[in-house]
């Protein structure tokens, strides 16, 4: 196994690598909607909050030589789940190709960290 944590990457908010690779597949962590720049810092809203989550998610992948086309599977956490999934779903979709959309579960939650509205991880497999 691998662990990698990438440089100018997000801040983690816990003890745990940016992601993990094992036979091909690489599992990347849950991200917050902060940045780099501003840890703990969050955006207003679902919309902002999910691209800066996908935001987070392409510097773990670039760092790793990867890129959404990669990512197998998705799992998202909404801490409002009712009140937010369309507009998430709306502002997801825009990161995929059309018809390569991963497979996905999104849950609602009762926290986050940061008190974020949305947390996101990946699987990807390497080409």
């Amino acid at each position: 196994m691998k662990f990698h944590m990438i440089s100018g990457g997000p801040k983690p908010v816990a003890p745990f690598s940016h992601a993990v690779e094992t036979d091909g597949f690489v599992f990347v962590t849950g991200q917050m909607p902060d940045t780099p720049r501003a840890p703990g810092e969050l955006p207003e809203g679902i919309v902002a909050q999910t691209r800066a989550v996908m935001e987070n998610l392409k510097i773990v992948l670039a760092g790793l030589d990867l890129g959404l086309e990669h990512v197998v599977m998705t799992r998202i956490y909404l801490t409002r789940f009712k009140e937010d999934y369309a507009a998430m779903n709306e502002t997801y979709r825009t990161y995929f190709a059309p018809g390569r959309l991963p497979a996905r579960t999104c849950v609602g939650v009762t926290g986050l960290a940061y008190d974020a509205l949305i947390e996101i991880d990946l699987v990807c497999r390497r080409p």
